[in-house]
């Protein structure tokens, strides 16, 4: 749970749940979040005007002229997590093409990992995926966690524009550029499926915190031909 609760500057409360990343963890983060969120949409809690939950924290930002420090530490303390808004995270499949074109880092990481493009898409396909948290670009998944023999720091030089829909990986993670961005994952592919649709002002992001991803294969006559 959480291991400790501090002040962030003077309008924010930053919950911490300790170094570790993992899912258990990161569980325990979203149901704050969740039960958080709740109370706020339920008129329930005054003040607050933002919650982000990362990996292993949580920060609520709020209105001084409105509440305190000390009010929100409470709330956060009387709170007991509604675990069961958890068992309603989805399983979601995404597409991916990895022709070269799109694998722009595959031989990269076949140099640094010394296996091979086709064994490098296997053990990147063949598991389900995480969802930690979504952020840096709006709606961006971090989905961990991949397989020790794919794990691979980020380019030494970022590139300036990393195309919409190129899913990367680094380190122990794995993501989905929503929008055209500079970026430094090593990109394996990419995807048709729309990850984020802002004109979707009830639910803009397909993928959210605690949802199970897995990626399968397309050719690149199928990622032409996708129609959503």
């Amino acid at each position: 749970m959480i291991k400790n609760i501090s002040n962030l500057g003077d309008a924010a409360v930053y919950c911490d749940f300790g170094l570790d990343i993992n899912e258990k963890i990161n569980l325990n983060v979203i149901s704050y979040f969740n039960s958080l969120s709740k109370l706020v949409e339920e008129h329930k809690i005054n003040g607050i005007n933002n919650i982000t939950p990362s990996y292993n924290k949580l920060i609520i930002s709020f209105d001084l002229s409105i509440t305190n420090y000390s009010k929100i530490r409470q709330i956060i303390l009387d709170i007991r997590p509604d675990n069961e808004i958890n068992n309603s995270h989805k399983k979601i499949k995404i597409p991916v093409c990895c022709d070269d074109e799109f694998g722009l880092d595959l031989s990269r990481l076949s140099d640094k990992t010394k296996l091979s493009k086709k064994k490098i898409l296997e053990l990147h396909l063949n598991k389900d995926y995480f969802c930690y948290m979504t952020g840096f670009i709006a709606g961006m998944p971090f989905l961990g966690d991949i397989d020790t023999n794919i794990r691979c720091d980020r380019l030494e030089t970022p590139r300036v524009n990393v195309p919409k829909g190129s899913v990367g990986i680094t380190e122990q993670f794995t993501n989905i550029y929503t929008f055209a961005s500079p970026g430094g994952w090593n990109i394996i592919g990419n995807t048709p499926q729309k990850i984020f649709d802002p004109l979707n002002l009830a639910e803009p992001a397909l993928i959210k915190p605690g949802d199970k991803v897995s990626f399968y294969q397309i050719s690149k006559e199928e990622y032409q031909n996708w129609n959503e």
